[in-house]
């Protein structure tokens, strides 16, 4: 079973390294998707994968990097597209 989930992270998100550790946590629990910055100074970033491990990035971006401050993150459930891989998306 692969499950989607896109989360938009708000707060000290950009700038700190977010998008770096990101993948590297993506990588390391094997699920695919993006992550990028948005213009308004948000974070987006879209998993899919194994129930289990996406669950386990989403918490992961709820706190973020040790130089960021999360202060809102909204997660919402979509279809798999059968990502290939993880990146760092412009």
């Amino acid at each position: 079973m692969v499950v989607r989930r896109k989360v938009v992270v708000r707060g000290e998100v950009q700038g700190v390294g977010f998008r770096w550790a990101c993948a590297r946590e993506a990588q390391a629990l094997g699920v695919h998707g993006w992550v990028r910055n948005r213009p308004d100074g948000a974070l987006e970033a879209v998993v899919e994968g194994d129930p289990e491990a996406v669950e386990r990035l989403v918490a992961w971006v709820r706190r973020g990097p040790s130089h960021a401050h999360v202060t809102a993150a909204e997660v919402t459930a979509e279809d798999p597209e059968g990502l290939p891989d993880f990146r760092i998306a412009d």
